[in-house]
């Protein structure tokens, strides 16, 4: 696995952590998200949109993890606004938890994907801990299905705790949990 500022380190599939131009491969990085997420063509459709307009706000930025030109994983994140849709459904939530100071100078991840054939490889521990290696904010927040997963798993590794859970989101069939941790990241 590369990662930027890193000399090379062979890897069985040479991943390559790097920037990845999200409007332009929005189809492929959904193909992923599809894949590990399970989503169906319909709700791809939607989320397409979704990627774009969050693509245009101020400090969005993505990470790609690549195998050649195969795109293995994804993460892509911004800093956190009060007048985000995201904000203003886990809000109430967060503040019945008297914990909603952590949607401001906060950078959020808004989606973490990898590929199952590139999965318990580190991949999203490093698309992860890149992206927020380079946040100006003290903290990240995300959101993640509320069920013991691999991913709370690895967001707990990380120095993420649960701030709110049970958290519905409009048209979202599964409960969340809203995690948040101090930046930078645990290793």
């Amino acid at each position: 696995m590369r990662l930027p500022g890193q000399a090379h380190r062979r890897h069985p599939d040479d991943i390559v952590i790097g920037p990845l131009d999200l409007p332009a491969r929005v189809d492929e990085a959904l193909a992923v998200q599809a894949v590990a997420f399970g989503l169906g063509p319909d709700e791809v459709a939607v989320r397409r949109q979704i990627v774009l307009r969050h693509m245009t706000y101020p400090g969005a930025r993505a990470l790609g993890a690549t195998s050649g030109d195969r795109l293995a994983g994804f993460v892509y994140g911004m800093p956190n606004s009060r007048s985000h849709w995201w904000s203003t459904v886990v809000e109430p939530y967060l503040r019945a938890q008297r914990l909603d100071d952590w949607l401001d100078d906060s950078f959020v991840i808004t989606e973490l994907h990898v590929h199952p054939a590139y999965q318990n490889r580190g991949v999203g521990r490093a698309l992860i801990t890149t992206i927020t290696d380079s946040a100006t904010e003290p903290r990240s927040i995300l959101s993640a299905i509320d069920t013991d997963s691999p991913a709370r798993g690895l967001y707990r590794s990380l120095g993420y705790q649960d701030l709110a859970r049970q958290v519905l989101f409009p048209s979202a069939p599964k409960p969340y949990a809203v995690m948040g941790a101090p930046l930078p990241l645990r290793r």
